[in-house]
């Protein structure tokens, strides 16, 4: 049964991260028409910058559940490498109870917050442009939700390996 929630929580942060990986495109078509209007017609757009700003931070925060899925975050495993594995295991379940948990339940609980307070004010950027904030501000708080589902996952695998029968 967990071993089901933790392979549908790695489909899912793996074809969420595959399908959301396309943002580049809209990045790309983005910088190009910037710099096209901005050095090919000296006539800058109000709002090439910030539209670069806003798909980028999408893209990295949709990664992030994907990069974790795929094991591509940064760890410091120097000391936990040649163990056992029910010994990594083990650190890796306290360490993503005692660490990882908390605080991403932190995190998506206040982004959560965050989100809602600038849905409820239609929350506007303050610059030229003005465009509306708080779509960004739910992808933030959606993605949090997102590494905290995914963490899950690793705490479920975590566990099966410390608790296996196979000496590992």
């Amino acid at each position: 049964m967990l071993s089901k929630i933790a392979k549908g929580i790695d489909t899912f942060s793996t074809k969420q991260g595959e399908f959301t990986s396309m943002l580049i495109i809209p990045l790309l078509g983005v910088v190009l028409y910037e710099v096209l209007m901005r050095y090919g017609f000296n006539s800058p757009t109000i709002w090439g910058f910030e539209m670069t700003g806003f798909l980028y931070g999408m893209h990295y925060m949709f990664g992030i559940s994907y990069t974790d899925v795929r094991g591509g975050h940064v760890r410091v495993d120097i000391f936990t490498a040649l163990a056992p594995k029910k010994v990594q295991a083990a650190i890796g379940a306290l360490t993503t109870l005692v660490l990882f948990m908390p605080v991403m339940i932190c995190m998506t609980v206040a982004s959560g917050k965050y989100a809602w307070t600038s849905i409820q004010a239609l929350e506007r950027n303050s610059t030229s442009w003005q465009p509306p904030i708080y779509p960004i501000k739910m992808v933030m708080a959606l993605c949090f939700f997102f590494l905290l589902l995914q963490g899950f996952s690793n705490l479920i695998k975590d566990l099966q390996i410390l608790f296996s029968k196979e000496e590992r």
